[in-house]
């Protein structure tokens, strides 16, 4: 998944619960309901105190993580129907945070860079906050022309959902706007384009 060379590109690791903090602030998609679940069996119980679970699920392999999070107990727990939904719940819960608040953020690589991107415009350090990705590795992308976001990009060309151009999507990611970068792929040569693959399933 990851690309060598690519200084921008997302480098993601193991969910690991940091004992002593005040708060514990998870916020996970899909598969990534099952990072917090493993995290949490090699953690004292007593952080899910001070725990608020944010999940959004999705996905078949996704179905029950919904419960067995909320299962574990938290103090806070909210399940919301898509990103979306959730992330104005996560930017309230960012401006309200105090400091010592630690944030975990888990699953697809567009449920972690949106709200990467929120953490930071709250004055979060982006070195600060742990992820981990789980799930599919679609992607969230830009089209550099137009300046839209097509969402849950699996193919390599893609058409910009916006402007209609076909997209390279190009391993340049941007934290600012939590999204790939995608330029035309045929403004030398119109209408000469490769075949559409899957590239992030």
């Amino acid at each position: 998944m990851l690309v060598s060379g690519i200084k921008s590109r997302p480098v993601y690791g193991t969910l690991a619960i940091r004992p002593g903090a005040k708060r514990h602030l998870f916020v996970a998609d899909a598969e990534g309901g099952q990072a917090i679940l493993d995290a949490a069996k090699t953690a004292d119980a007593a952080f899910l105190d001070r725990a608020h679970i944010i999940y959004v699920p999705g996905g078949a392999a996704a179905k029950n993580l919904g419960e067995a999070l909320r299962a574990l107990g938290p103090d806070m727990f909210y399940e919301g129907p898509s990103i979306a939904a959730a992330l104005p719940r996560l930017a309230q819960t960012l401006a309200t945070a105090h400091m010592g608040t630690q944030i975990y953020l888990a699953g697809t690589e567009g449920l972690i860079g949106q709200a990467m991107k929120l953490a930071i415009e709250a004055g979060v350090d982006h070195l600060s906050i742990q992820t981990e990705h789980r799930g599919s590795e679609e992607r969230r992308v830009q089209c550099v022309h137009c300046k839209g976001i097509t969402e849950h990009v699996r193919t390599q060309p893609v058409k910009c959902a916006h402007c209609g151009l076909t997209l390279l999507v190009r391993d340049h990611y941007s934290r600012r706007i939590a999204a790939f970068q995608g330029v035309c792929i045929d403004a030398e040569e119109p209408g000469v384009v490769p075949p559409t693959e899957e590239a992030f399933p």
